[in-house]
Formats: structure tokens, sequence, C-alpha cells
């Protein structure tokens, strides 16, 4: 049995930073009921019940309007549970799924009506019951205008990025690219990043500070690299919590209200935070413009 995960912190603080209308969070995770939807026997963890009204309760306390439901890993290729919750919210949530390389062009295009605008591809190491590179998959989501969304191990991107680049489509490269922050800037894998972002196809997601150093908040490691990376390519950063924070035994869980702050450090300037946090992230996964009475608002 895998060991269970340990759970979020449930009583988000009011963050400092104030979210822009339509603000999306582009990386979350929901798991459950568990009696209706089992994990993958090859889940490297099992997770107490996520459900997505939980979520949208964390999302409100936040400031948030959307969020991308990243099937988790826990269900490894099976997308009932993703199809089933984008039914449900149609209008608050976009999904990317985990897909076995021989998936239909029918399959994908039933997917996207769902409201699925991308897939994910890892890297062995994360587990070989999740998808790996499938340039036919990439082929296909690139037609239906879906992101490629790639999860290296810590400190892999040179050895995939040549790869990546010959995709075709958007690539979102999750969590800084998983770049080890212990190595700073002047790193190669840094280096293969700049490159990446340089060829105008590329997005990273500003999420999960935690995978890339064993430090505890607020990851002060992580934090040049952050900067050095909205600095070169505001247009092309995204943001996400990875809510519920899986995988973190023997760790502290961070609090979500702290996590956001975070972009008022990595992004002072808030012109481009409210980018990254509404317009870029509403453009990539196809959400739809903030309403005039949500605009006001805000």
């Amino acid at each position: 049995m895998p060991p269970l995960t340990p759970p979020p912190d449930p009583n988000p603080r009011t963050p400092k930073l104030r979210c822009p209308p339509g603000s999306v969070d582009c990386q979350i995770h929901l798991f459950g009921p568990a009696t209706e939807y089992p994990f993958d026997p090859g889940s490297k963890y099992i997770s107490a019940d996520m459900l997505p009204e939980e979520s949208i309760r964390i999302q409100d306390i936040l400031g948030l309007d959307h969020a991308v439901i990243v099937s988790g890993g826990g269900y490894g290729m099976d997308t009932r549970h993703l199809c089933d919750t984008l039914r449900r919210f149609p209008d608050r949530f976009r999904g990317v799924a985990l897909l076995p390389g021989d998936t239909t062009q029918a399959e994908m295009e039933r997917l996207q009506g769902l409201g699925v605008r991308g897939t994910r591809f890892v890297a062995p190491r994360h587990g070989l019951h999740l998808p790996q590179i499938s340039e036919r998959v990439a082929a296909i989501a690139a037609e239906l205008g879906w992101v490629i969304q790639f999860y290296p191990g810590r400190g892999e991107l040179e050895e995939f990025a040549d790869r990546l680049l010959a995709l075709p489509g958007r690539i979102v490269l999750d969590h800084f690219a998983a770049l080890d922050a212990r190595s700073g800037t002047d790193q190669p894998a840094f280096r293969a990043l700049l490159r990446m972002l340089d060829s105008g196809r590329v997005w990273v997601r500003l999420s999960g500070p935690m995978r890339c150093t064993q430090e505890e908040f607020p990851y002060p490691s992580v934090t040049p690299i952050a900067r050095a990376l909205v600095a070169h390519a505001p247009e092309r950063m995204v943001w996400g919590s990875d809510w519920p924070h899986v995988n973190m035994q023997g760790r502290v869980m961070p609090n979500d209200g702290d996590l956001l702050d975070l972009l008022l450090d990595w992004a002072p300037d808030e012109a481009v935070r409210n980018r990254i946090l509404s317009d870029q992230a509403r453009a990539l996964y196809d959400f739809p413009a903030p309403s005039c009475a949500k605009a006001s608002e805000g």
C-alpha cells in the first residue's frame, strides 16, 4: 500500500496579493470520492478525498476565479474522474489529461468537448504508469489547440529540451521545469530553459517551489530563479498552487495564501503579475474573459 499523502492546510490565509479578475490557478489535483474512483495500482501515493467543492472554497478565499485540473498521477491514465468533474463544473475548471500513447483522435475530441485543454507527459522517474512523451499524441493535441505539459525530473531538462522543441504546439514546463534550485541560475538546465523560452513556444509554470528544493517556506533558493524567469519572458509565465500538495511526507505543509503571496516577491510589477495570473493563463487554457461586473469589482 503506498503512503497516504498528508492533507493540505485547510485554513488558507487571505493573501496580501489582490488577484485581478479572471485569475487562474494553473495546476490543482482533485481526488475522490475514493469509493467511486480507486487509485491506480502503480501510484506512489494515495490521498484522502480532495473534492472540487473544497478547491472552490479555497479559490474563493485566495481571490481566484478558475483552476486547471491536472489529472492526478494517483489515477494513472484513467480520465474518468477528470471528465466527471469537468461535466459538473464547466465554467470553473479546465482539464489537462494523462493519456496513453494510443489514444485516438476521436477520444481526444471528446475530451475537448468536456473542457480538456492539454495533455501531460512526465519523465520516467515520476512513474512508468504515467505517460511518457508521445509524438503522436502531441501532434493531435496541437491540432486541437491544446498545450503540452511536461514534468522533467529534477535537473533533467537538458536531456529532454530538443525532443520537446521538436513537438508541435505550445509547451508548458511544470514546477519551474524541475530545476535544482541549489544550483541557481548558472546551471546547464537553466540555460537550456532560457533557450527554450526564446523559441516563443514554451511557457513556465511558477508553481511547486518545494519540488525544487528541500528548504522550507519561503524556499529562498527558488526566488532568484523565479525573478530571472519573470524578467526574461514575463509574457510566457503562469502560476499554479499545486494544491493539495501531494507527496509532502516529512515536509512542512505550505499555506496556500502564503504561496500566492510569493508572487509579490517573484513578480513585483503589478501589471506583469496580473498578466501572469489572469490574461496569459486564460489565453493558454481557453477560459473566457471575466464578466463586466466582475471586472468592475476588480
